[in-house]
């Protein structure tokens, strides 16, 4: 054990110098190599391999590129005019609209960070055009969305269910009800709060408005229907699907609405391959440093730990853990350290596979909008032009908003298993 206290020792002081989390957790992982006999450079590299090595991980840089091209194409903007025509007459109606449009764009990209830029670009200049705050428009759009790592198709549960051997369609189906409920909470807490501050109401659109606005967006629309029933109903794994979804975001660009170019594709193309690359080195250093905890046998430590617990006591305790860790590091990177660790403890209290997959996603997301990792407030702040300290205050009412309903999630098993078992996928 006095390894595992050195490896996170030094995965400590590289996060407080400032060292990328890749590099950390690779760092901390070499020390093994050299303090530890019965290990090799070769099982270590293996290991690394081996973490990349799933044919259900393609679809994440495939998720993330149909995501991008898709932004690319105008769905955004779409998505926008749809939404204001739906909800832009309430009160606070730019507000309810972020919101919508960040339900609406989690079920394409997959991706919070991607709802953050692609939704905020075209948002937070807007709600301060109209009069909002800026700590107020940045709030609410980083706070929304934390609904794309949550409303399928997730990339989030694309990873957890490879790394825990759980369902993958389970978990896209379970991830509906949680999504909307977050969503409708956040609007509940905008329309309080506009009524109290007489935030801006905009025109209502009428019949003729919805309509267009409907068809500009129907097909869209028409890619999580696609995508997600492919895989919910057998019909596609994850893998073959995101190939789907990249195909219909071509196909959208370059004959439908005929504003992607080769050039431009190419361009995508090549952002989206340095995004991912960085992103798999991650995922590759994160799960070699989960082998080394599993090696050294801190799963049967905490299994040993948790076993005094009471077993309603422990998925509470885990999410609050998720948390805690998600202000200091990526979600993902957490997820494929703890996920496979902290299983053998749920699955002994008895927690639904499906169900933990859920709490993990839901408290793991919400460490995007808290400081001082929070990428998705970084991300918002830096559009909004505003330090991340001035939206500090609106967001953490939104996080505590967000945290009541993962709360009675954690308390509900039901509300995640519901649609799971009347699907049987």
């Amino acid at each position: 054990m006095e390894l595992v206290y050195i490896m996170l020792a030094i995965i400590a002081i590289c996060i407080v110098l400032g060292v990328p989390i890749g590099i950390s957790l690779m760092a901390a992982s070499a020390t093994v190599l050299v303090l530890e006999p019965h290990l090799s450079f070769f099982m270590l590299a293996r290991r690394f391999y081996s973490s990349l090595d799933s044919f259900v991980l393609l679809a994440v840089p495939l998720f993330l590129l149909a995501g991008s091209l898709m932004n690319e194409t105008g769905i955004t903007d779409r998505l926008i005019r749809f939404a204001y025509a739906i909800v832009g007459h309430f009160r606070g109606g730019l507000a309810h609209i972020n919101i919508v449009v960040s339900m609406l764009f989690a079920g394409i990209s997959g991706s919070s960070t991607a709802d953050t830029a692609g939704v905020g670009a075209v948002l937070i200049p807007a709600m301060k055009d109209k009069g909002y705050s800026p700590s107020v428009a940045v709030a609410i759009t980083s706070a929304s969305s934390v609904l794309g790592a949550i409303i399928p198709p997730s990339i989030f549960f694309v990873i957890w269910g490879a790394i825990t051997s759980t369902s993958i369609s389970q978990l896209f189906a379970a991830g509906v009800i949680p999504g909307i409920m977050i969503a409708f909470a956040q609007m509940a807490y905008v329309a309080q709060r506009a009524r109290a501050e007489d935030w801006p109401v905009e025109p209502r659109a009428d019949v003729t408005e919805f309509m267009a606005s409907f068809r500009g967006a129907i097909l869209g629309l028409g890619a999580p229907v696609i995508i997600v029933g492919g895989i919910m109903f057998g019909f596609a794994t994850p893998t073959e699907a995101s190939i789907i979804a990249v195909f219909y975001a071509l196909g959208l660009g370059f004959f439908v609405y005929r504003n992607l170019t080769v050039t431009r594709t190419i361009g995508i193309l090549s952002d989206s391959a340095r995004l991912i690359s960085l992103s798999l080195f991650c995922y590759g250093s994160a799960g070699l440093f989960g082998w080394l905890l599993a090696f050294y046998q801190l799963p049967d430590l905490l299994l040993a730990q948790t076993a005094g617990l009471p077993n309603w006591a422990i998925l509470p305790i885990f999410a609050l853990l998720c948390i805690v860790l998600g202000t200091f590091l990526d979600a993902l990177v957490i997820a494929i350290i703890i996920g496979p660790l902290f299983l053998p403890s749920m699955i002994a209290a008895g927690v639904d596979p499906v169900h933990f997959g859920i709490v993990a996603g839901i408290s793991l997301a919400m460490g995007l909008i808290t400081p001082p990792y929070g990428l998705c407030l970084l991300i918002a702040c830096a559009i909004g032009k505003i330090e991340m300290h001035e939206a500090i205050a609106d967001t953490m009412k939104l996080f505590f908003v967000t945290a009541l309903i993962l709360a009675v999630i954690v308390l509900f098993p039901s509300i995640t298993t519901f649609i799971p078992s009347l699907l049987n996928v």
